[in-house]
């Protein structure tokens, strides 16, 4: 009879079955066993990744590609080790079955069938932009998945790396991009072009007022000239007649005396004065007739 020897490994839960029952069990178990009647379970309790890529469709039917990784672990091993089979051959610790790689493709499908009905909800804009907000839903739901629990496994973290639509429809993403793009840019120049002629005409429309104002000034001050002439000249008009008021009353004799003796007095500015007889002789006549006037009114009186 060949008594042989095991040693677990640390993160390893090893489950020990004799003749079909679970004889003892833990974290880095070691022991000595009879390997006719003895059968070693191994699970590894450390976290797991997966990674994934699959193809859903969003809410207006536009095709997908959801590229991802996940992290899972087993919480409860004993529990995991009733519905899948790790054991493993002492000799070599490799698993007898191929369950383990098995698990991982069941919670990538549980991960794809919550993130189809997420993503139904979403159309291709939305979906292409919200990667973390589906993770998120995703694994709130896969958290819960009934099957996972049943076997003990928990989902640590998931994450979209990328979510992209067909080549075609990419492409067809792209051309309406850059065709925003040259519109904003014309927009811009647009608005540019509409700015610099708002500005020249706000410019000219202050020229134009100026203009105005200046019109308006210059109109007042023409209008205060001219009523500064008109006083000046009433002013000088007022003023002759007030020089002239005091010989209103006078005999013609005297006036003509009196302008002889402004000549005279002026003689040595003028450079000669003739007096023809004729002129006198008017003179004499316009003297006489405007005396003879004023004796016939002074009589009527």
């Amino acid at each position: 009879m060949f008594i042989n020897y095991f040693k677990g490994e640390p993160n390893k839960y090893v489950i020990r079955y004799k003749n079909g029952r679970v004889l003892n069990h833990g974290e880095g178990l070691d022991f000595w066993y009879i390997p006719f009647n003895t059968s070693i379970a191994v699970v590894d309790t450390v976290s797991q990744d997966a990674l994934f890529i699959f193809n859903e469709s969003t809410a207006n039917f536009q095709e997908v590609a959801i590229q991802g990784h996940l992290t899972y672990r087993f919480e409860t091993p004993l529990e995991a080790a009733k519905y899948l089979d790790f054991s493993i051959e002492p000799r070599t610790g490799e698993y007898r079955k191929k369950d383990v790689e098995k698990l991982s493709q069941r919670v990538i499908n549980a991960v794809q069938s919550h993130t189809r009905k997420s993503i139904n909800t979403f159309s291709l804009d939305q979906a292409l932009i919200s990667a973390k907000e589906i993770s998120n839903q995703v694994l709130a739901a896969v958290s819960d998945e009934i099957s996972l629990k049943k076997l003990g496994v928990v989902v640590e973290s998931l994450y979209f790396t990328a979510i992209t639509p067909t080549p075609e429809m990419q492409k067809a993403l792209e051309a309406e991009y850059r065709e925003g793009l040259q519109r904003n840019a014309d927009k811009a120049i647009y608005d540019r072009r509409a700015a610099s002629v708002e500005e020249e005409r706000k410019i000219q429309q202050r020229e134009m007022d100026t203009e105005i104002e200046l019109e308006e000034r210059r109109k007042d001050l023409v209008g205060m000239q001219a009523e500064n002439s008109l006083k000046l000249a009433e002013a000088e008009a007022k003023a002759d007649e007030m020089k002239l008021n005091p010989y209103a009353d006078l005999a013609p004799q005297a006036l003509i005396g009196l302008a002889l003796k402004e000549f005279a007095g002026n003689a040595g500015r003028i450079g000669s004065l003739n007096i023809t007889p004729d002129m006198l002789g008017q003179v004499i006549n316009w003297v006489g007739g405007q005396r003879d006037g004023r004796d016939s009114k002074q009589s009527s009186k």
